[in-house]
């Protein structure tokens, strides 16, 4: 079978089946004088489910913090929405049904609610009910909800949530085939941070593969073997020597620069968010940090971090990079990034387009006072720059950039070391920043694009929507020519400017940018490698002479094309 590569690797491994979130619950009722006794079971599975998840939720650590622990936020705000519980308690009291059966009728009334949803967005959310159903469930049948795993087990599903992932790779689940999903969503992301095969938008998995098969899952090609014959097995056990073989060389590159094939050098840094991430960036020889996310200090509590603690946090990440430039990012909640203390707005009818990123900061000066002061008392410990998010218009950098002058003065009247300059950048993640760059560019000292929001907000796609898969993609003419329009601005007001989305860490698109005249790049450590090798492979100036091609595609297969003849030129 055929699907998509998500996240790279191969495995062997026995299939494991898990079926759609359908509850096949036979209609049960209860006897009148049980139904208090059917509650109680129904809360004390909801009380269960909620601590596990919060079980789950205090063993994460580093990148899962962010990733996994905003689903396991959300799935825990479910479990206590009045509208599922209520309902689930009036079909056991009115209809005398079983807990099982009720929790199923409920299910499916929420179900053909989210079906006539307009909003693809909070259509797409019923996956997210489902697995909190599931949960209840589960401890309803007093059994482990089937997200458990067994080692050397490959998970043939319908989709996968990021929650899950962490669990299952530690259970021994050595890949995933899902019908779903897309190679940007954020389960996606999360599995090659794991190192953990996945591939996705495989149609027929639960159709023809049966419980128990033997799969071989490529997460390269998105190659699926069933049953594999003697001969793929030996096709599998080459591939598993040429991948031992590469991550050889791939170790041989980490004291090499960063060079192109005609002598230029390009810039690599790193995407960090906790102090392993921190550390590999340094051991792998990143140039500095190019994004060092602050969200993880607010996400996984019930209070405010003090201005000392974060000055603390990003003080040890400074001398951590020892002496190399370190690019922290503001606080970027909001959205789908919602925090326990109340800072974020809940009740946002479009968070994704509310109060996030810098117009969080501006909205709560005395939160962004605490964070730029800790910064700013960092940066008397090497070289440190201020990145602000969603960035959309003049204003919003003109006031930050008069907040951090007057925080500097202050903090040099208490008799704080702090360094002389902290430059100010800007995101480029909103259409209007990138289009309208020209008007504010001469007001920040450096520019990152972050390409995960841009494709995004320019495309009007949803990244984790699984029905846009296909439609959410870089490889798109108008977000090729939006990065060259940032690009051509930033030189020539000479700007630096990175891009530090997901695309900066796959080595397929290294010659795109560079055809697009970048030359500074910011990724997760665990790509650094790969994208230095995509890059000594690279001949820039071909790529750039090629460069007016690329632009003139006028589809994704023009893209795709250009990227084919681009890795032949560099083979």
């Amino acid at each position: 079978m055929q699907g998509h590569g998500a996240s790279r690797g191969i495995a062997l491994g026995r299939a494991r089946l898990r079926l759609p979130h359908v509850l096949e619950v036979a209609e049960q009722r209860v006897a009148a004088h049980a139904v208090e006794q059917e509650l109680e079971r129904l809360h004390r599975a909801v009380d269960a489910a909620r601590d596990e998840m919060h079980a789950l939720r205090t063993r994460l650590q580093g990148a899962m913090v962010r990733e996994v622990g905003e689903f396991l936020d959300l799935h825990a705000l479910l479990l206590d929405d009045p509208e599922l519980l209520f309902g689930v308690d009036e079909l056991i009291r009115n209809g005398r049904y079983s807990a099982d059966y009720a929790l199923r009728l409920q299910r499916d009334r929420l179900a053909a609610v989210f079906d006539g949803m307009e909003d693809a967005y909070l259509k797409s959310r019923m996956d997210d009910l489902d697995h909190v159903i599931g949960r209840i469930h589960a401890f309803l049948q007093k059994r482990t909800l089937d997200v458990a795993g067994v080692a050397g087990e490959i998970l043939v599903c319908d989709n996968v949530a990021p929650s899950e992932l962490a669990q299952l790779q530690s259970q021994g689940v050595v890949g995933i085939v899902s019908v779903a999903g897309s190679a940007l969503s954020h389960s996606a992301i999360l599995a090659r941070s794991l190192h953990l095969p996945l591939v996705v938008g495989t149609a027929e998995a639960l159709h023809r593969i049966n419980d128990g098969d033997a799969l071989i899952v490529d997460g390269s090609s998105g190659e699926i073997i069933v049953e594999p014959t003697a001969a793929d097995l030996r096709g599998y056990h080459e591939r598993l020597r040429a991948l031992a073989r590469e991550q050889r060389e791939l170790g041989r590159l980490r004291g090499k620069p960063s060079r192109t094939r005609d002598g230029h050098d390009i810039t690599l840094l790193a995407n960090a968010e906790s102090a392993d991430d921190v550390a590999q960036a340094h051991a792998l020889g990143a140039a500095g940090l190019g994004l060092y996310r602050t969200e993880f200090l607010f996400l996984q509590r019930n209070e405010l971090p003090s201005e000392e603690e974060q000055f603390q946090v990003y003080r040890d990440t400074v001398l951590g990079m020892s002496g190399r430039p370190v690019t922290i990012r503001t606080l970027d909640l909001g959205a789908d990034k919602a925090d326990r203390t109340g800072l974020v707005l809940g009740d946002e009818d479009n968070p994704a387009l509310g109060l996030r990123g810098v117009r969080l900061s501006l909205a709560r000066p005395e939160v962004a006072d605490a964070q730029l002061r800790a910064i700013l008392r960092a940066s008397g410990y090497g070289p440190v720059r201020v990145l602000v998010p969603m960035v959309s218009c003049r204003e919003e950098i003109v006031l930050l950039r008069r907040q951090l002058k007057r925080l500097a003065t202050r903090l040099r009247a208490e008799g704080h070391a702090i360094a002389e300059d902290v430059p100010l950048g800007a995101m480029i993640e909103v259409p209007a920043a990138a289009i309208g760059l020209e008007a504010f560019i001469d007001d920040v000292d450096f520019l990152s694009i972050g390409t995960n929001d841009l494709v995004q907000y320019l495309l009007a796609a949803d990244r984790n929507h699984e029905a846009l898969g296909e439609l959410y993609s870089p490889l798109h003419p108008a977000v090729l020519r939006l990065l060259r329009h940032v690009i051509a601005t930033a030189q020539a007001h000479d700007t630096p400017v990175a891009v530090c989305g997901e695309i900066a860490g796959d080595p397929r698109f290294v010659p795109m940018l560079l055809s697009l005249g970048l030359t500074e790049l910011s990724l997760h450590p665990a790509t650094l490698l790969e994208v230095r090798r995509a890059i000594r492979a690279s001949h820039l100036g071909a790529l750039t002479m090629s460069s007016s091609r690329l632009l003139r595609a006028r589809d994704r297969k023009g893209i795709e094309k250009w990227l084919a003849s681009a890795a032949e030129a560099d083979a």
